[in-house]
């Protein structure tokens, strides 16, 4: 009984952490499914979205306004790396590695050349807490990051609906046809990897607001989690999605389900410091069942 009731007490922390990375995995679904391109800025953008927030609202900024530089600040992230990729012909890996490393010291100079800064719900207005999660109030985080995610959701749905979205999406699905079309190419995936990381930052303000803090190495495997939730969406949900907009609510889903999954393991006693290990254990598992699928359906044809 001690064990389903922690774990039911810890459901609403998981569910809003899940929501919050779930913005950060819509980015790397932009890249790693409609882009078709490998981004790893994402560890140090969503570093960089934290720290500008945190400090913008130390500063007196408003919570709302300082989102919008967050989102900003990761636009440029994802532009650097564009530019890197298109401009002087570097691997996409490549340029998101180099972008991420130089991301590391620019964080320390916006949190102030400290590895953290704290911010207390206390003391300033922050959109969530983590100290309310469990609340039936207002300022319970979990309606305002639902209506968030959806927003985001909507939004993309429209944007990936118009003629440049539809460029994206043809620049991901067949370059050398996009081209053929007349579609810029290069700047599509500068503009994608702009949004993809513009999200990510948006989704670290949201975190170091929740959790009280911005860090400078609070993006340490962040793309380990933006994975997961796109292969577990995928994995649960997307074999009957054909809808682009239920694709990213299901990607969002899945870092809801990713938290759950966390959060049981947790709760059986698992020590904290081996979180990066189930973290890869978990999307080694969900890759590896639909590979276990086909294999299965094809021995049941064999012996039929």
């Amino acid at each position: 009984m001690n064990f389903f009731s922690s774990l039911l007490n810890s459901l609403p922390g998981a569910a809003a952490q899940g929501f919050i990375w779930g913005l950060m995995a819509v980015g790397v679904f932009l890249t790693f499914r409609v882009l078709e391109v490998s981004d790893l800025t994402v560890d140090g953008s969503i570093a960089l979205g934290g720290a500008v927030a945190v400090m913008l609202i130390r500063g007196g900024v408003n919570p709302w306004l300082a989102m919008v530089v967050a989102f900003i600040s990761g636009m440029l992230a994802g532009l650097v790396t564009g530019l890197l990729h298109t401009r002087c012909g570097i691997p996409a890996i490549l340029s998101g590695i180099l972008t991420q490393l130089s991301l590391y010291s620019i964080n320390l100079r916006v949190l102030g050349n400290k590895a953290n800064q704290a911010i207390s719900v206390d003391k300033y207005p922050l959109l969530v807490s983590q100290r309310y999660v469990r609340e039936l109030s207002l300022r319970n985080p979990l309606p305002l990051l639902i209506f968030l995610c959806a927003a985001v959701v909507m939004i993309l749905y429209w944007f990936f609906g118009t003629e440049k979205g539809s460029g994206i999406r043809a620049t991901g699905a067949n370059a050398a046809m996009a081209r053929a079309q007349g579609i810029n190419t290069d700047a599509n995936i500068v503009l994608g990897l702009m949004i993809s990381n513009g999200l990510v930052a948006f989704s670290g303000g949201l975190l170091a607001q929740f959790q009280g803090a911005a860090d400078v190495g609070m993006g340490k495997g962040a793309i380990v989690i933006g994975l997961a939730a796109v292969i577990i969406g995928e994995v649960l949900f997307g074999k009957h999605v054909i809808n682009f907009a239920l694709k990213l609510g299901s990607v969002i889903l899945g870092a809801v389900v990713y938290y759950f999954v966390l959060q049981v393991v947790l709760q059986l006693g698992l020590n904290t410091n081996d979180l990066k290990l189930v973290s890869a254990c978990i999307v080694a598992v969900f890759l590896a069942v639909p590979y276990w699928k086909s294999n299965a359906r094809r021995k049941e044809k064999s012996n039929a």
